[in-house]
């Protein structure tokens, strides 16, 4: 309950997690039939950069705030960068709601799904007119049971953004994707986690092994080497079940992002299979 996004939004891990979510999102537009996407940890859609909240972290000025312009680039990063200027950046950050809900058809549903009753309030205000979104102040986590499958539509994303407040964060998330492969196996899940060392991570990779859940991609950005557990010094995404070539196109995003993000080349980028399909 003590989590705000305000304080980190637009900072390199949004920029990471949102660029790799549009890229599946545009895989699910390709085909007529609706989607649905369920959005866990939604936080309040979205976030003004001027506000004190995130001045006082000024982490979007290591993010968003390096790319004053859109470059030349990968189509993955243009993409990325043209849908958040659309909503507002590089003053107003868009969350994640905020970059589905842009993205919907008609025949097209988003749950969002936020704990902290002035958020959940405010994401409620900003979808009040749209009514393929649906809000709910519960926690994300309970939400996967409540939610899936999607009543109606056979195909869809599971988001998974936690805060990590909490010591059994990585086995909770393990446990969520093994949930959420389960009751909605035709979906696609995304989980995001941080990395400030390298114990958690594996122990959150081989719990997923165990879990006996197939078709786990891992991609990685890291800042500088995780060495020093009192810092965020990179993060990962998860993705259960990626649609077809997400694995190159993750890679050309990764590595367009690393040099902006990590301009003193102690970065890096991983991206590989934890289980084959």
């Amino acid at each position: 309950m003590n989590y705000r996004h305000a304080y980190h939004a637009g900072n390199f891990a949004d920029m990471m997690k949102h660029g790799l979510m549009l890229v599946i999102l545009r895989h699910l537009l390709r085909k007529p039939a609706g989607f649905c996407v369920l959005d866990t940890h939604s936080g309040c859609g979205a976030y003004d950069l001027d506000s004190i909240e995130a001045q006082k972290t000024g982490e979007w000025r290591e993010g968003i705030g390096r790319f004053d312009a859109i470059p030349e680039g990968p189509d993955e990063l243009v993409d990325y960068l043209k849908t958040i200027t659309a909503l507002g950046a590089p003053t107003r950050y868009p969350g994640s709601p905020s970059l589905i809900a842009s993205l919907l058809r008609e025949q097209d549903r988003l749950i969002c799904c936020e704990l902290h009753p002035e958020d959940a309030a405010t994401l409620k205000q900003l979808f009040r007119l749209q009514g393929q979104v649906a809000v709910h102040e519960r926690d994300g986590y309970t939400a996967l049971k409540a939610f899936l499958p999607p009543r109606d539509l056979k195909r869809g994303l599971v988001l998974i953004d936690p805060p990590f407040e909490k010591g059994d964060e990585f086995a909770r998330l393990a446990e969520a994707i093994q949930t959420s492969r389960k009751l909605f196996p035709m979906g696609i899940v995304a989980a995001w986690y941080p990395i400030k060392h390298r114990a958690p991570v594996r122990q959150f990779h081989d719990a997923l092994r165990d879990s006996g859940v197939r078709d786990l991609l891992d991609c990685s950005l890291l800042l500088r080497s995780p060495t020093d557990p009192t810092r965020l010094n990179g993060c990962g995404l998860l993705v259960a079940s990626p649609p077809y070539r997400f694995e190159t196109q993750a890679q050309s995003l990764l590595e367009a992002l690393l040099p902006v993000l990590a301009p003193d080349g102690e970065g890096s980028i991983d991206i590989r299979r934890i289980v084959e399909e």
